[in-house]
């Protein structure tokens, strides 16, 4: 089998790829990634030189590459991480969001649909969403896979569009597809920009932790390796047509996460208690903040027996645990040469 995963050179996508290609050496896994400032080809070193793997850099957006590689491996699978994914980013260049998340989507949608013409037996679309698609909830209730769409930022706006058009294609053309959404990840590899990394990188270097508005806001933690083995039981079991919730059962306010790195960075790092915390500064609030997010991840966990393998603490322990002992990458990321790696390895 054949499968092509959009970004996998990214956060989320490089730990998919090693699932995959560590899991089904019978399968052939391409990596499809633009290596935008995200994606990052360091992330996959111990499996780059597996005999079912391969590299392809290219932009999902581009129309005339995308066909000719569809035509050229004919993939019977897609699993569909590529986007731009920083709400930040977002509120800054909307329209680069709309472009990447809504067309990229809708093209490689199209290339999928005039490969197989209706030949859809063994093949499976499966597109990789957020929790944010949903808007936001007050201090009760949970998503669900029911929950009405009502986005707030141009990122989750074009997520949602993105989620809509597979669903159209599945309606409309019979495409056998899956979607997921899923709570907020963190773990090893992921870009220091957002939360979790930027914090830990900014006590490393005793930098301030801006805290955006009073700290209150609250988002569903799910580790990132406990991602990737839910994505591979939606791909492999999860039933045409439907969307499945991957959730961490692991609500934190920000202010409470925050404080709580900054203990452990402080006993890992052999500094005073209270040290890491007083680097905490409060910041304006970015606008279309969302109050809470919280995910019922009960459907994955009844239908396909999927469950978080680690609560969050030891999901934060190993996530302090890779970065300390991986600065040579994060120096990497940080100063910018980690964008080498790809002529060196590849050209």
């Amino acid at each position: 089998m054949k499968i092509l995963i959009t970004g996998g050179a990214g956060f989320i996508g490089s730990h998919v790829i090693r699932q995959f290609v560590n899991n089904y050496p019978e399968y052939h896994i391409f990596n499809l990634d633009a290596l935008t400032y995200a994606g990052n080809l360091e992330n996959l070193k111990d499996i780059e030189q597996s005999s079912n793997y391969s590299f392809l850099k290219g932009d999902i957006t581009d129309e005339s590459f995308i066909n000719t590689i569809f035509e050229e491996h004919r993939f019977e699978g897609v699993i569909h991480l590529a986007a731009e994914s920083h709400v930040d980013r977002s509120i800054t260049d909307p329209l680069a969001f709309a472009k990447t998340n809504i067309l990229g989507t809708m093209v490689l949608l199209n290339a999928f649909k005039n490969l197989w013409n209706d030949n859809w037996e063994g093949k499976r679309f499966y597109h990789v969403s957020t929790d944010e698609v949903y808007g936001t909830l007050g201090n009760t209730g949970l998503f669900t896979e029911t929950t009405p769409y009502d986005p707030n930022s141009p990122y989750s706006a074009s997520k949602a569009s993105s989620d809509h058009f597979v669903r159209a294609y599945g309606e409309t053309y019979g495409m056998p597809y899956v979607i997921s959404n899923c709570s907020n990840n963190y773990g090893p590899n992921h870009f220091p920009e957002k939360l979790i990394p930027l914090f830990i990188n900014n006590i490393i270097n005793n930098k301030s932790l801006p805290v955006y508005g009073d700290g209150n806001y609250t988002r569903d933690w799910l580790y990132v390796i406990d991602h990737a083995r839910a994505i591979d039981l939606v791909f492999h079991k999860g039933s045409n047509h439907e969307t499945y919730n991957i959730g961490g059962f692991n609500e934190w306010k920000n202010i409470d996460l925050v404080r709580l790195l900054c203990k452990l960075m402080d006993q890992q790092l052999g500094r005073e208690e209270g040290n890491s915390e007083r680097l905490i500064t409060y910041v304006k609030d970015r606008p279309g903040h969302d109050l809470r997010y919280a995910i019922d991840a009960s459907k994955i966990n009844k239908a396909l027996g999927w469950a978080p393998s680690v609560t969050f603490e030891e999901g934060l322990d190993k996530t302090i645990d890779w970065y300390l002992a991986n600065e040579e990458w994060l120096q990497h990321v940080t100063s910018g040469a980690y964008q080498d790696y790809y002529k060196k390895q590849y050209q």
